[in-house]
């Protein structure tokens, strides 16, 4: 087993783009870490330096107690699973799952062992002599899983495994994924664009864009209690919702007026904003904070709202709302009774967990400050 740490990692390619910008991450021996961001936010090239499958134009990857900067991948004690699987189509499961021993010159009989094992552990046992053409894409995507934990890597990566898998698929294999790793006790790193995967797999997550490591810390943390705004508005179905306006003092009370409304803020947040008074903020209230009845023992503002459309999910609903200021904004609600379009209503907002960014896509979480 190994740990994982990355100091001061930039790769700048031939046409110039930065595409990871001083990344420090350390992953702890054994630990699940997910690297998270958008498409183009440089997540699967840091996977790829770990891997060695991109050289570093500047900083150092240490696996364990080795600096692998130069060390070729098939030495770095690395097992990496593909979005794409990477399956030997001529070859049946057993083959395919025994390929890297027999690379690595094991015997026949070690080999078999191997393979039995890690097909019990993958409840692949009953396929072991068929081919990947006949198997579903989660079966696939276990057998790739399979092949890399035959080998016993220090190390595990993924990158983005389970995209091409259907949405009840995916749920299964993550909960497979969890069990394994609980099983093996292999540091992972696991790159994913999806947030739900980020928020379910991850001992800690690492939320990644324009090539800088934004924010690093439990799925908890970092859902909570956000660095940015980027962050804030990256994390979370449906996202953070934010509002253009300024902070207000009157007497002891502080306020957030944004447009038409004026959101009461909780009063332990009056020292931290003081500074802030009267310049252009953003406030971020996340969907889970509306509320379609007043709760007495919160300090809730009612928002006057027209309703643009109502997604219904049994259990729960999203209202996607337009405010006197035109503002738009998304409630996550219970199941109320049929709410039409174009209907007025009066939500409750509560601010007890809400935050004040600075301007920008990347603006600060000033509520964060000591």
């Amino acid at each position: 087993m190994a740990s994982v740490l990355l100091k001061n990692v930039t790769k700048v390619f031939e046409n110039r783009i930065k595409a990871v910008n001083n990344a420090i991450l350390e992953v702890a021996d054994q630990e699940f870490m997910v690297i998270v961001g958008p498409s183009g936010s440089g997540k699967t090239t840091i996977l790829r330096m770990i891997a060695g499958l991109e050289e570093l134009t500047s900083g150092t990857i240490t696996i364990g107690d080795r600096i692998v900067n130069n060390i070729p991948p098939s030495d770095r004690g690395i097992a990496m699973v593909f979005q794409n699987y990477a399956l030997y189509p001529h070859m049946t499961v057993f083959q395919n799952m025994a390929f890297g021993l027999k690379k690595h010159r094991y015997s026949k009989e070690e080999t078999r062992r191997r393979v039995a094992e890690v097909a019990k552990l993958l409840a692949l046992e009953m396929l072991l002599d068929r081919k990947p053409a006949s198997l579903s894409g989660g079966q696939r995507q276990r057998v790739a899983l399979g092949r890399a934990i035959a080998s016993k890597p220090e190390v595990f990566l993924f990158d983005e495994p389970l995209s091409n898998l259907d949405a009840k698929a995916r749920i299964t294999t993550r909960a497979e994924l969890k069990t394994v790793h609980r099983k093996l006790k292999t540091t992972s790193i696991y790159v994913t664009h999806d947030q739900a995967e980020a928020m379910s797999l991850g001992d800690r997550i690492a939320v990644v864009c324009d090539g800088v490591i934004q924010q690093t810390g439990t799925p908890l943390e970092i859902y909570n209690e956000p660095a940015n705004r980027f962050v804030a508005g990256f994390l979370g179905m449906p996202p953070m919702n934010f509002f253009a306006g300024t902070i207000r003092y009157d007497r002891d009370k502080v306020s957030f007026t944004a447009g038409r409304n004026t959101f009461a803020l909780p009063g332990q947040r009056k020292e931290v904003l003081a500074p802030f008074k009267n310049k252009h903020l953003m406030l971020g209230v996340r969907p889970e904070h509306f509320s379609l009845q007043a709760n007495i023992r919160e300090n809730q503002t009612i928002v006057s709202a027209t309703v643009i459309a109502a997604e219904s999910l049994g259990d729960r609903t999203y209202l996607y709302l337009e405010g006197a200021s035109q503002e738009r904004f998304i409630a996550k609600v219970g199941s109320p009774a049929a709410i039409g379009v174009n209907q007025r209503i009066a939500v409750y907002v509560s601010t007890k967990k809400a935050h004040v960014f600075e301007p920008g896509p990347i603006g600060r979480n000033i509520t964060l400050s000591k």
